[in-house]
């Protein structure tokens, strides 16, 4: 059976709430999951596979809860290699060069740590759609048939 953290960055609470919604799913679906708010760098080493979930704020930017462990990977440069990595991004492009920025941000780190990336990053459009769970669904379905 997979196991897969999910760690979330929103200041809102709408990414946390896509969080819910996702581990939820997954239960159904045979695989184990667990949801941080405020991870680690060992959260994301320890882990078998991460899902990273994140709002975007101000000009780009990580919501606060996730730019700790975002800096830590930074720093740290811990690879990834062999944890498969999925990564939805919330955005809104009325804010234009900025969205989806703080998924961008993880996607392209997490890229350069190596990890499999079986599935392109999800961005999510506020101006579209006002339940981002519309558009997830369909992408978290194809992701967890890439775990196994």
């Amino acid at each position: 059976m997979a196991q897969v953290t999910i760690i979330v960055g929103s200041m809102y609470g709408n990414a946390e709430n896509l969080a819910l919604k996702v581990q939820e799913t997954m239960q159904s679906q045979g695989v184990t999951s667990t949801v941080l708010m405020n991870a680690t760098i060992d959260d994301v080493t320890k882990a078998d596979n991460l899902l990273f979930i994140t709002s975007t704020t101000g000009q780009g930017d990580l919501p606060d809860n996730i730019q700790p462990v975002f800096s830590q990977m930074q720093a740290q440069f811990p690879m990834l290699t062999g944890k498969k990595v999925g990564v939805i991004g919330l955005g809104d492009t009325s804010y234009g060069d900025t969205y989806c920025g703080a998924g961008k941000q993880l996607y392209a780190l997490i890229e350069e740590l190596n990890a499999a990336l079986p599935v392109p990053m999800l961005e999510v459009d506020a101006c579209e759609y006002f339940d981002p769970w519309e558009v997830a669904e369909a992408w978290l379905t194809t992701w967890v048939t890439k775990l196994r």
